[in-house]
């Protein structure tokens, strides 16, 4: 994932230690009812499409952003389907990061999904009955976006 500017300007002086930051997951489907999928190019896992607001950036502008930019697929932003804390991320480099995702289902109305930066490997579009290997992370976001339900919120807390 690219590290966007405003953070390395917050590193220069933060350091590694932890910082807090939102996130937004968009799960994206098609007519067929299809999820888009990305296979990340620092995990090389498939996951759902998602990244950081730029400062001042509505999350659903974000989400819409950063799907177009992952995969050129145009979409609109239909619900929030989860808000949730997450646990705190070492990374290779020792920074430490803890973000705040809100998930939206989005619905894509435009664009033909291709790898359109250095993000993901490849990038394409899945049958729910038919997803390749995910991690909770992702089942998760994609269980509740397909669910007619309220939001899903954790109440369990982990702090």
């Amino acid at each position: 994932m690219a590290t966007p500017d405003f953070i390395r300007t917050l590193r220069a002086s933060a350091g590694n230690q932890l910082l807090w930051l939102p996130g937004v997951t968009a799960v994206v489907f098609d007519d067929e009812g299809r999820v888009l999928l990305g296979r990340r190019s620092d995990t090389l896992q498939w996951a759902v499409i998602g990244g950081i607001p730029d400062p001042g950036e509505q999350p659903a502008v974000c989400a819409v952003r950063e799907v177009q930019e992952e995969t050129a697929v145009d979409c609109v932003v239909e619900r929030v389907v989860l808000v949730q804390a997450l646990e705190p991320v070492r990374y290779a480099n020792g920074d430490v990061c803890q973000y705040m995702d809100i998930t939206f289902r989005c619905r894509a109305v435009g664009g033909e999904a291709r790898v359109n930066d250095d993000e993901s490997l490849e990038v394409g579009w899945f049958a729910v009955d038919a997803l390749p290997e995910l991690n909770q992370f992702a089942l998760l976001r994609i269980k509740q976006a397909l669910a007619d339900a309220p939001t899903w919120f954790d109440t369990m807390g982990s702090q």
